[in-house]
């Protein structure tokens, strides 16, 4: 993105969606951040008594039929009806009525989303019919529902929105990367709104046997679920799968300004850097993560003492954490012990691509209620994890500029600034 000086058109988020492991809409995933609760449990959509990790955070208490005519649900991954549930929300929220728009009005939003494995656990069950059986429960569209492009068109299908409809895949930083994308977009002129963020559902039996072949996978605490995603904590032992889906409608400030529309945050700055090291592991300094924050911070015209809350991409792996926390101290020149923060997923598991947008949702509830969510399990912190991580209990705090990191496999880093307007 351009600098905020060199940024033709400046660019807001007027509304705001989700379906979390900590309930269906805005309000209930603020309320449950702030009370520090989790929404980690043991699995309940396949059958685990054969599998070494028990323990998920899903989505429950969700009416996937309401989302989709019942004819189509078993045409596509159960991505989509987390992403139109939300995006519903947030087109609701910021007060736009597609259905009431003119073709041009249509032709000037367009839709963004990012996602790391988007139809992957669909693409596991179809096969599955096909090399297992019966054949005749595969999907006819078992092809295009399971490319990761097909997302961005079911919304865009939905809301009747012409503008360009694209995914981004970058792994953990898909979502973060998506808004920053769709932030351009309208700040160059080319479309006037985006429908924007991150959904993912990597809750699958092959996908569950894969990452824990990777041995990222927590298999403690499996009798006490909530306890088991632990960032920053010394007795912490690897991630928990999250899903959900986190939208946002973003346009021009001006034309938000002129149609009255609540304002969140405007998207102030974007870095993004790759350490080119590994696959998975992160190269252990944190030099390009910290880039990455500096350049969104460069890019927002603001230093490390402007920042008031740091949404953490704490993934609660030995080695994830104690590297965020070197690339936080190098990219904040001494005042990161000063800044509070707090890891999102000690409550909602990884969402993988929908990380970033999950993040968001987190720093956003800290400018409007003046409450910074927890990072929970955090009872014995790990002595390289020196930080302020708001450790069990929410803190009241005045948030004005908060800054997002995220970090993915492929050794990639995005960073977002964000300021209350």
């Amino acid at each position: 993105m351009l600098s905020q000086f060199k940024r033709p058109r400046r660019v807001v988020i007027t509304g705001m969606g989700c379906v979390t492991p900590l309930g269906i809409g805005r309000e209930a995933f603020w309320n449950a951040l702030i009370k520090g609760e989790s929404g980690v449990r043991r699995i309940e959509s396949f059958d685990v008594s054969n599998s070494p990790v028990k323990i998920a955070a899903e989505v429950r208490g969700f009416d996937w039929e309401a989302q989709l005519n019942p004819k189509d649900r078993k045409h596509v991954p159960r991505t989509v009806p987390l992403a139109l549930a939300a995006a519903r929300e947030a087109i609701e929220d910021a007060k736009l009525k597609p259905n009431d728009l003119g073709l041009e009005e249509r032709r000037a939003i367009g839709v963004v989303l990012g996602t790391g494995g988007g139809g992957l656990a669909f693409t596991e069950q179809q096969y599955s019919y096909w090399y297992i059986g019966p054949a005749n429960k595969a999907s006819v569209y078992t092809i295009p529902s399971s490319t990761h492009g097909g997302l961005s068109s079911e919304l865009s299908m939905a809301f009747g929105l012409r503008g360009l409809s694209h995914i981004v895949s970058t792994g953990c930083t898909s979502s973060t990367d998506a808004i920053a994308y769709a932030a351009e977009h309208i700040a160059l002129g080319r479309q006037d709104v985006m429908l924007t963020g991150g959904v993912d559902a990597p809750i699958a039996p092959g996908i569950l046997a894969a990452f824990n072949l990777m041995t990222v996978l927590t298999n403690d605490f499996t009798d006490e679920p909530h306890r088991a995603s632990r960032p920053f904590s010394l007795n912490r032992s690897g991630i928990v799968l999250g899903e959900g889906a986190w939208i946002y409608v973003l346009e021009e400030l001006e034309q938000a300004k002129e149609r009255g529309a609540k304002i969140y945050a405007e998207i102030a700055g974007y870095g993004a850097t790759c350490d080119a090291y590994h696959r998975v592991r992160l190269e252990e300094t944190g030099d390009e993560p910290a880039r990455a924050m500096k350049l969104a911070l460069e890019d927002a015209d603001r230093g490390p003492a402007d920042i008031d809350y740091v949404n953490l991409h704490g993934t609660s792996t030995l080695l994830n954490d104690r590297i965020e926390t070197s690339a936080l101290k190098l990219a904040f020149d001494g005042q990161a012990i000063k800044i509070p923060m707090s890891a999102t997923k000690s409550q909602i598991g990884h969402p993988q691509g929908a990380s970033g947008a999950a993040g968001l949702g987190a720093a956003l509830c800290a400018m409007h209620t003046g409450i910074i969510p927890p990072t929970i399990n955090l009872d014995e912190p790990d002595p390289k994890c020196d930080l302020d991580y708001v450790p069990n209990e929410s803190r009241k705090a005045d948030v004005s500029i908060a800054l997002c990191n995220c970090i993915g496999f492929g050794s990639k880093n995005s960073a977002l600034v964000v300021e209350r307007i």
